[in-house]
């Protein structure tokens, strides 16, 4: 019986997962299976552009799958029993069940409301592709004048405040941060995002802590309302409860407590990847929710699982986080190198040489999960019978 690996979520970390997993692995003896919500791969980290107006190509994930053996599930995780090692699903057919011997669990995370009235009633997102098109869609009706507020002083923040206030520039874009915007950036890097604040015309409101979100306005912590006809949520992200309720170790932010190699630390059939993963780096630090994060956590849950379904010592791959990069529109950017210590080095790259360096990185990701096999050898590893990772595992 071949062994069965499920992927669930085809975001970054999934789809780059499972493409590994089907170029190192032997379709004789694994069956990879991908779950996902919705039939296209998502570019999250251009869904501040689609939400400004821009057509981003979309790209089927049939068409990425294509020819590499691993099959598509469209169906939305509602559940999971790490104990029988099943995944519940729903999807066209109604609800459905799919058995795993060996599970990647990498469904993302969603914006995290903080339990603040009115969020989830009255703001928008741009933390997936539909919110994304329904904030792009109220931005449409809102016509030149309209004042759009954005919630949130980190990246997601930044870069959907930039992206609006240059692709709209008949609105009013603010930006309430709890704190400064970019504190964690250098000095010379901190100047230079003010000064494209101020380029675009974003008015920042700093120190300022929303209290509760109404359809036309705001009201911070202090009582002082500000103008918001439309308000967009980007204070920080949330994972779904799924791991937790299924009894999974997870951290106070939910996510699934990890070991070095990704893998669940109460149970060992279970491998985390992306946002979800609560996982440490080299520098004694948990991974931040990014997508860098997500591509270093692919990487060593998918050589662990290979190792270990071919008997292999699992290899330590990179979990070293290096840097920032924030789009400030399509003409600027910043990339923010940091030391092991998370802290911003004095040395930082701006305008748009940082713009078309970022630029190609997001082509370069967009390519890696068009071609997900790419490089695939003649020859691929074949699992080891189940009694010889039976005693792996015993060992590990």
């Amino acid at each position: 019986m071949k062994h069965r690996i499920v992927v669930l979520g085809a975001g970054y970390a999934g789809a780059f997962a499972a493409g590994n997993l089907a170029r190192r692995l032997s379709p004789a003896d694994t069956e990879i299976t991908v779950v996902n919500a919705v039939p296209d791969f998502v570019e999250r980290m251009r869904l501040h552009q689609v939400a400004a107006g821009q057509d981003i190509a979309r790209r089927k994930l049939t068409d990425v799958f294509a020819g590499t053996g691993v099959r598509l599930r469209l169906a939305r995780v509602t559940g999971l029993d790490p104990e029988r090692r099943t995944v519940a699903v729903t999807g066209e057919d109604g609800p459905g069940e799919l058995s795993y011997d060996t599970l990647l669990y990498a469904l993302g995370s969603s914006a995290a409301h903080h339990g603040v009235p009115g969020v989830a009633e009255y703001a928008f997102d741009v933390t997936g592709l539909g919110s994304a098109l329904r904030l792009r869609e109220r931005l449409d009706d809102l016509g030149e004048g309209g004042s759009v507020l954005v919630v949130g002083e980190g990246l997601t923040g930044i870069e959907t405040a930039t992206e609006l206030a240059e692709s709209r520039p008949g609105l009013s874009v603010a930006l309430a941060a709890r704190g400064e915007p970019g504190a964690w950036l250098s000095p010379r890097a901190r100047r230079h995002l003010r000064e494209a604040f101020d380029r675009l015309g974003v008015t920042v409101h700093e120190r300022t802590a929303v209290a509760a979100v109404e359809p036309d306005r705001v009201t911070t912590a202090d009582g002082t309302v500000l103008p918001a006809e439309v308000t967009v949520w980007s204070a920080g992200f949330a994972v779904h409860p799924i791991p937790a309720a299924a009894g999974l170790e997870v951290a106070a932010t939910g996510q699934i407590v990890v070991d070095r190699s990704m893998r669940s630390v109460s149970h060992p059939d279970v491998y985390a990847a992306g946002d979800c993963a609560y996982a440490i780096g080299e520098n004694g630090r948990p991974l931040p929710m990014s997508c860098a994060s997500a591509g270093l956590t692919n990487m060593q849950a998918t050589a662990a699982i290979i190792a270990r379904l071919t008997s292999d010592e699992v290899p330590a791959t990179g979990l070293k986080y290096v840097g920032n990069h924030i789009s400030l529109g399509r003409r600027d950017a910043i990339f923010q190198m940091v030391g092991e210590d998370v802290r911003s080095k004095h040395w930082y790259l701006g305008g748009r040489t940082a713009a078309r360096l970022k630029s190609g990185i997001l082509k370069g990701a967009e390519w890696g999960i068009a071609h997900p096999t790419f490089g695939l050898p003649t020859r691929r590893r074949r699992a080891a019978p189940a009694s010889d990772r039976a005693a792996v595992r015993a060992a590990a």
